[in-house]
């Protein structure tokens, strides 16, 4: 019955190494790694302090931010880590590699948009709550998939219904993180990247 689980899981924890494989292979400066490594523990921390806060939690908005000022790469290791390390607290299990891979997506994609993310605060906010519904849709699949032992519409519709409140709980609390961490965050990473410009970078990107 669990086969299509089982399935899909490996499917998404292949996907997820797969990115590792592709963005590992790039050459990246140490302060680049230094600054991952920062925004990973930060976002970390965010999700373990605000536990006692179900789905009011700063880690997408510190993964969207990480994306956006450092880039896809940055954003991918930061919310595939915050998941896989955060789980240490939380419990791991089948669901670590889903998380993994959407807020890695997260992050992917606001690097690919961070020049619209960065200039219209508008589109910051829409993106935070966008990002709120595809890491609660992502995850609904997860829980019809695992219930069920395969795939059920019906049943997605109803785990989609039924987790909606969570949804609106991550998706506003997005924008209110982003709305009390872009702009002080933000400069911050901004002031780094341009002082470490040189060898912020890979070679390639320099050349």
């Amino acid at each position: 019955m669990k086969t299509i689980a089982f399935i899909l899981v490996t499917a998404v924890t292949a996907v997820c190494f797969l990115l590792f494989i592709i963005y590992e292979k790039k050459k990246t400066g140490v302060h680049s790694l230094v600054l991952m490594a920062v925004m990973t523990a930060m976002s970390v921390a965010g999700r373990i302090i605000f536990a006692p806060f179900p789905g009011f939690k700063p880690v997408t908005a510190i993964i969207v931010l990480a994306g956006m000022y450092l880039g896809s790469e940055a954003g991918f290791f930061c919310g595939a880590l915050t998941a896989l390390v955060s789980n240490f607290y939380f419990g791991q299990g089948p669901w670590t590699p889903f998380q993994m891979l959407v807020w890695g997506l997260i992050g992917i994609l606001a690097g690919i948009f961070s020049t619209p993310l960065k200039r219209d605060r508008l589109i910051l906010m829409i993106y935070g709550v966008a990002a709120g519904v595809l890491f609660s849709l992502i995850m609904d699949i997860y829980t019809t998939v695992w219930t069920v032992g395969g795939w059920s519409w019906s049943f997605y519709f109803i785990v989609i219904a039924s987790a909606a409140p969570y949804t609106v709980i991550y998706a506003v609390s997005n924008v209110v993180f982003l709305l009390a961490l872009a702009k002080p965050l933000g400069k911050k990473l901004e002031r780094v990247v341009r002082k470490y410009a040189e060898c912020f970078f890979d070679e390639k990107t320099k050349s």
